[in-house]
């Protein structure tokens, strides 16, 4: 699978590990930056994801920052790009399942490096179930984008 990987300062060595990882999974992966320790903006590395991942680049994402509160808020703002922040295998796992992420947000300062491989496991090898119920909530996510002024 291909996979975009971003962060911001605060996520830099632990993007860092996880691309390393991800490679020894044998994916193949695509660095959006950040590429050292300087002071960044996460919404422009959440961006940067996001848009390999629109542009077909990539099937899904890893991003990280701090908390990841931040670059899950802006990578959402991508209208297609369904994030979220997780910190334990289920979210990680069931979001995928039931509504269709594509982003795995993830804190390097609230987690550690084992759980994060762990999370980045959980997500990559859930599928999405297409299950009606789901198809429905993943369109009226897409509805809303549309309504307010974002298409897919």
């Amino acid at each position: 699978m291909r996979i975009a990987i971003g962060a911001d300062h605060a996520g830099f060595a632990l993007k860092q590990k996880l691309g390393d990882y991800l490679w020894e999974l044998g994916h193949e992966v695509i660095d959006a930056g950040t590429a050292n320790t300087d002071p960044v903006d996460y919404p422009d590395y959440a961006e940067a994801v996001g848009k390999v991942i629109l542009d077909g680049r990539a099937e899904r994402g890893v991003l990280v920052c701090g908390s990841g509160v931040g670059a899950s808020v802006a990578a959402n703002k991508l209208p297609g790009i369904r994030a979220a922040l997780c910190h334990d295998t289920y979210s990680a796992r069931q979001g995928v399942e039931h509504d269709d992420m594509n982003i795995l947000v993830l804190g390097a300062r609230i987690i550690g490096e084992e759980l994060a491989r762990e999370l980045v496991r959980a997500f990559l090898a859930a599928k999405f179930t297409a299950e009606e119920r789901h198809l429905r909530r993943v369109g009226k996510i897409k509805a809303l984008e549309k309504r307010y002024g974002k298409s897919v």
